[in-house]
């Protein structure tokens, strides 16, 4: 459209350009042809010069030539600028047979209709854009946008600006209101839901939003979706909103039922009896006595401490009266893709939701429920980023003791960080799974085959949902760095030993704690005096 008004008002300029081009070189011809006046005689030789014929031709020629090369040049510059012009008029027909000009529109002010059709039909081609239908295939997992999630009081985010805070209230006005703006417009479409007439249904209010995730792709608009309490305990009203760059639109309005949703945990294990104790804790209290609609596999690599940990795994059974469970054992070296493999086909049951799980995470009853409404067969899969726990030995050492486990479970920046690096933890249909392929069982040991899972997510239709959650945590344990190791890779494994020990601050602290200690001596010393 743009391309039209400009070509148009350029048009009588080049028009205007062209004949005086023209009439410039008639007139440089005729003045160069004239002979000229007497006070210009002196550049021509004299009259009685017995070479006054040669040097007039010589003259004459060498104008001629001059005003031909110049005629020439005009030509070529002619034809270019005919060229051009053709070559406009056919990408303003293609424009114009592509996109209706909505300019007529908008400037007819008697077909008003026309033109609200023609912005609608934008605005939907915007939400056709993003991916709110269906996934876009990606070249790479540094391509994909993150979501970030937000409740009525904080926000959850892996851009965290000039604060670093992984979690805050929205400190900026424009993101404040736009969050309270979204949740307003999400209770009024609860509480108006079209065809419906005059049914009595529950009054919403923004208490009974549970939490949301949203993300900006910069060329098509914002996406929102928001999860309300529905009628009963396991129902949900989910609400997806579009703002494509203006007026936020409904997308969808649905009751979501989770009641029957079952989630099947795969837990690859090789020894480490001791912290799946620890794991079997939470998900005893979490999984079993909150939940209730979940499954456990364990697959287990050896048989080093494997009655140990069937032994755990049957007092918690006989305790809590709970007999959804399955343990693999193999005798093969570990391999983390592997056992999340074999325990996701080890299913025979209906389509289920799988949760890959490592036995130091630690996980919420709220993040089961995350888990289940982010995934949808054959649609989404859910890749949140957990919160990673820092040192609590460092974290604490300056406290009289070391808070318990659950106390020590905040999401801030002297505590942890958003582990956005990391693809391990996920949530999937087991159907879309094995349609991907599962893992590359070539892979032995840790590392690898979470990314390769992750990028095939990516270059499927799927739509991958990555977002900060706050019910997903890494429990900090030691990480040894082997003598086996090379320089090279033995100096990345003590850095990357360093990033999990502490922040940049507290690690600081350690480095400076002599300087600081004599400073404060120093202190103490000067006080004394005075």
């Amino acid at each position: 459209m743009m391309l039209r008004r400009g070509f148009i008002l350029f048009l009588p300029r080049l028009v205007g350009l062209l004949v005086v081009a023209c009439c410039s070189v008639s007139i440089v011809y005729m003045l160069a042809c004239t002979p000229k006046g007497d006070n210009q005689q002196l550049a021509f030789p004299r009259v009685h010069s017995p070479t006054v014929k040669e040097g007039y031709e010589a003259i004459l020629q060498e104008r001629e030539e001059q005003h031909r090369n110049y005629i020439i040049s005009l030509k070529k510059q002619i034809a270019q600028l005919k060229t051009e012009l053709q070559g406009r008029s056919e990408q303003l027909k293609n424009v114009q047979d592509q996109y209706p000009d909505p300019l007529d529109n908008r400037l007819d002010h008697s077909n008003t209709e026309k033109a609200q059709a023609n912005l609608l039909a934008f605005l939907r081609s915007q939400v056709d854009k993003a991916e709110v239908h269906s996934g876009v295939k990606l070249s790479t997992e540094y391509a994909a946008v993150p979501f970030e999630s937000f409740t009525l009081q904080k926000v959850y985010q892996l851009e965290t600006g000039l604060t670093r805070h992984p979690e805050e209230k929205p400190v900026r006005k424009d993101k404040r209101d736009e969050l309270i703006e979204v949740i307003e417009l999400a209770v009024g479409s609860l509480n108006n839901p079209e065809g419906e007439g005059n049914a009595k249904h529950h009054v919403y209010t923004a208490s009974d939003f549970v939490e949301g995730i949203y993300r900006t792709e910069k060329d098509k608009g914002t996406l929102y979706e928001l999860t309300f309490k529905g009628d009963t305990k396991h129902q949900f009203k989910k609400i997806v909103l579009f703002r494509p760059f203006g007026p936020v639109m409904k997308v969808k309005n649905e009751n979501v039922n989770m009641a029957d949703t079952l989630i099947n945990v795969i837990v690859p294990l090789a020894k480490r009896a001791s912290k799946f104790r620890q794991f079997m804790q939470n998900f005893r209290e979490m999984g079993i006595q909150q939940d209730g609609r979940i499954h456990l596999t364990v697959v287990y690599f050896g048989k080093e401490q494997m009655n140990e940990v069937k032994s755990i795994l049957e007092n918690t059974s006989k305790s809590a009266n709970f007999k959804n469970f399955t343990f693999i054992q193999l005798n093969e070296e570990f391999s983390r893709g592997k056992g999340l493999d074999i325990g996701a086909r080890f299913w025979k049951g209906n389509n289920v939701v799988l949760f890959f799980c490592d036995v130091d995470i630690y996980f919420t009853a709220e993040f089961l429920n995350s888990c289940r409404l982010n995934t949808q067969p054959g649609k989404k899969v859910f890749y949140p980023v957990l919160f990673s726990q820092y040192n609590p030995s460092i974290i604490y050492g300056h406290h009289d003791s070391i808070p318990s486990l659950e106390q020590q479970l905040i999401i801030k920046k002297e505590t942890g960080f958003w582990r956005d690096f990391g693809f391990g933890m996920t949530c999937q249909y087991r159907s879309d799974f094995i349609n991907i392929g599962g893992f590359d069982l070539d892979i032995k040991g840790w590392g690898g085959e979470d990314v390769h899972l992750y990028r095939k997510y990516l270059h499927s239709n799927l739509i991958v949902i990555r977002t900060p959650v706050r019910g997903l945590f890494h429990l900090w344990h030691e990480k040894q760095c082997l003598d086996e190791l090379t320089p090279e890779q033995y100096k990345m494994c003590m850095q990357s030993k360093a990033m999990n020990e502490a922040s940049h601050g507290q690690l600081g602290m350690l480095v400076f704690k002599q300087e600081i200690e004599t400073h404060l001596h120093r202190q103490k010393l000067s006080s004394k005096k005075t």
